[in-house]
């Protein structure tokens, strides 16, 4: 049988990619798919994708879902798992329409290791919430004591000469320091709902933007790729704020105020059929907006990136090693994801949010 171009570059893909024609048949496959399978392609042909998938399995109805709707769909997370294939196999579906006349669907999937299925939970919660009691420890048995320390090196201060004064004012500067950081662990044992309405995402990105470049990403270049019929986000825009100024505050010290080229990069985007599955149910929810922050600094060392959300990791010399474990569990709280894509020269946090929906409660992204 001789190869066509098509078929050489399919099968040059890392990724395992089906066709699949009606009845879940399987018309084509490509080199990694049957490794993946374990079947040659001559075999899968005479079967179909339901003797390969668990009974029910959220990608059988993803084919489905994309000839229904005519386009392209993607469901994160989707245990595949069976005794033929094994216990547990974490894969992202992509699926699309062929495009030609046929009602064919092409499918492709993205095996996840069990430590990235870990990491991509919807909120990385786990590591915000394991310092949730320290938190509150420290609040209540530290702070107490340190206004204390705080009202002591004041008096002293008083009736101190002017080397003292100066031993007296470290004292307090550095009692203000801690009390400011066990403020910041205050908030991992927040546990209130949080308030959410329609939230202008441009709006919030405009605001932590003008705040950058007044102070400390003044030198650094803003690139904006926006779409601008993005919907509104369901979220709070206070909260949103904190976690863009965060992200935007990061990638401007990792560019660093030496860089002549320094750039950071906000985008927006609409990922229409982008669902995920909310640990512990059945239920999947939309998450359509997307908005990411992109900068061309020297990137993430790679033995940080599995712990990256986790409390006290941090690359910075001064750095507490929290700002990412909040800005974790706030999107968390918001119901989205946040991911990390580390390339040379250009890392990007992704979020991604659930939309603001009308009192009607109408899907408007499906």
């Amino acid at each position: 049988m001789t190869l066509t171009i098509n078929d050489l570059i399919v099968n040059a893909l890392p990724l395992p990619v089906l066709t699949i024609g009606q009845k879940h048949s399987i018309v084509h496959a490509n080199a990694a798919a049957e490794a993946f399978f374990d079947v040659s392609l001559r075999m899968m042909q005479r079967q179909k994708l339901t003797d390969f998938l668990p009974f029910g399995s959220p990608a059988l109805s993803l084919v489905e879902d994309v000839r229904k709707r005519g386009a392209s769909v993607s469901e994160h997370r989707v245990d595949i798992g069976s005794p033929r294939l094994g216990t547990e196999r974490i894969v992202d579906v992509f699926a699309t329409p062929l495009g030609d006349a046929s009602d064919n669907v092409v499918v492709m999937l993205q095996e996840r290791t069990i430590a990235d299925k870990m990491n991509r939970q919807l909120t990385h919660r786990g590591a915000a919430r394991s310092i949730t009691a320290l938190g509150a420890l420290l609040a209540h048995e530290i702070k107490n004591p340190l206004s204390g320390i705080r009202g002591a090196a004041q008096l002293l201060e008083q009736s101190a000469d002017e080397s003292d004064r100066l031993l007296t004012r470290l004292i307090c500067d550095e009692t203000d320091r801690i009390v400011k950081l066990v403020e910041r662990m205050e908030l991992f044992g927040d546990e209130r709902p949080v308030e959410r309405g329609p939230v202008n995402i441009h709006g919030v990105l405009d605001h932590v933007k003008r705040l950058a470049q007044s102070g400390f990403a003044r030198h650094v270049r803003f690139v904006e790729n926006y779409d601008p019929s993005l919907p509104p986000v369901l979220g709070n825009r206070d909260q949103l704020i904190q976690v863009i100024l965060n992200l935007v505050k990061n990638a401007a010290e990792a560019v660093g105020i030496d860089a002549t080229d320094g750039e950071i990069i906000l985008s927006t985007a609409f990922r229409t059929g982008v669902r995920l599955q909310v640990p512990g149910s059945q239920e999947r929810v939309s998450l359509p907006i997307e908005l990411s922050v992109s900068d061309n600094g020297p990137g993430i060392p790679p033995e940080l990136m599995s712990d990256l959300f986790d409390p006290f990791v941090t690359t910075k010399v001064q750095g507490s090693g929290l700002g990412l474990a909040l800005v974790a569990k706030i999107v968390g709280d918001h119901g989205g994801i946040i991911e990390c894509d580390p390339a040379p020269r250009r890392t990007t946090f992704r979020i991604l949010l659930p939309m603001h929906r009308a009192a009607s409660g109408s899907d408007a992204d499906m």
